[in-house]
């Protein structure tokens, strides 16, 4: 079988992600396959993580695969900088590693060394591509359309891998982006220059109150990263400067989905759970959806494969 990387969406050409939302179209009909029955996935987890993690173990499990790897990069030889050693240690008993990492372009690198597929489960302030991909389906799936949005990303724009992601992916679907953020936490220039390069409508804004989001299809919440700062005095002065609630909601556009990659701290607030615009645990469901169809692309399985799968579990 054809195996290849899923480091970064922006090698993923518009056809390309429209043909991942299809397939994980299809999961989600029917989650429970042994389309990988003998294959092995490895996660490894140089960086925290519980969603993320779980997420790729389930969807590995649900489609028939064995998991192994590690959540605590305390024993594992990362920690002595070793990571070339692991990946390749690694690549000797898995199918396809899903790798998290604190350093930018160590994916890249894992890539670039590993005999077998590498899937990018976020490195530093850098990318999140598997999260990216469920996100883009589950904006599909509430829209019924990736073209022509209005997408407001609020929070932690400096440091929020899931937002750099998201421009890079919506370049193909003529998105207007509305930057919500303290100056702070601001999107860096390299992706407001990206966005120029790629003709990407934007605008910026440091004010979030109702008459700002009154036109938006999309509010993607993030929370505000504290093992992202070295300076806690600056983590503290920011924390809670944007909450969404519920009486902020009442002249939005009906059509209007609440996203958030979760954890939340207090971006969000509890009377927002209720709310019909709030669509972040559906989107979390997603990423079991989106990450299967991820681990199959990776190695080789296709759309058509899936669609005549002998081996649903019912």
């Amino acid at each position: 079988m054809e195996k290849h990387n899923f480091v970064t969406i922006a090698d993923l050409t518009k056809e390309k992600i429209l043909y991942m939302i299809k397939m994980a179209q299809e999961f989600e009909k029917h989650p429970n396959r042994e389309l990988l029955k003998g294959k092995v996935v490895a996660t490894l987890f140089f960086e925290p993580s519980t969603r993320t993690r779980l997420s790729f173990e389930t969807a590995a499990n649900r489609l028939g695969a064995r998991v192994i790897g590690f959540a605590d990069p305390k024993v594992t030889s990362g920690t002595k900088g070793e990571l070339k050693d692991t990946i390749l240690m690694v690549s000797n008993y898995a199918d396809v590693i899903a790798m998290r990492h604190y350093i930018e372009g160590a994916a890249q690198y894992a890539s670039e060394i590993a005999p077998i597929p590498i899937i990018n489960a976020g490195d530093g302030a850098h990318q999140h591509p598997s999260q990216c991909m469920l996100d883009l389906y589950t904006i599909y799936q509430t829209q019924g359309t990736l073209e022509n949005l209005n997408i407001y990303l609020v929070g932690d724009l400096k440091y929020g891998r899931t937002v750099h992601s998201l421009i890079m992916a919506m370049r193909h679907f003529n998105p207007t982006f509305h930057f919500v953020a303290p100056k702070e936490l601001a999107m860096p220039n390299e992706y407001k220059l990206y966005c120029k390069e790629n003709g990407i409508k934007f605008a910026e804004h440091t004010a979030f109150n109702e008459k700002v989001i009154a036109d938006a299809d999309i509010i993607y919440m993030t929370r505000v990263q504290k093992e992202r700062f070295s300076d806690l005095m600056e983590y503290e002065r920011v924390k809670n400067v944007y909450i969404l609630k519920a009486d902020m909601l009442k002249n939005c556009k009906e059509n209007m989905r609440i996203l958030h990659p979760l954890p939340r701290v207090n971006e969000i607030a509890y009377d927002v759970d209720e709310d019909p615009h709030a669509y972040y645990i559906q989107q979390a469901q997603n990423g079991l959806y989106a990450r299967e169809a991820i681990i199959c692309d990776v190695l080789g399985i296709t759309y058509d494969e899936v669609v005549n799968d002998k081996t649903i579990i019912q």
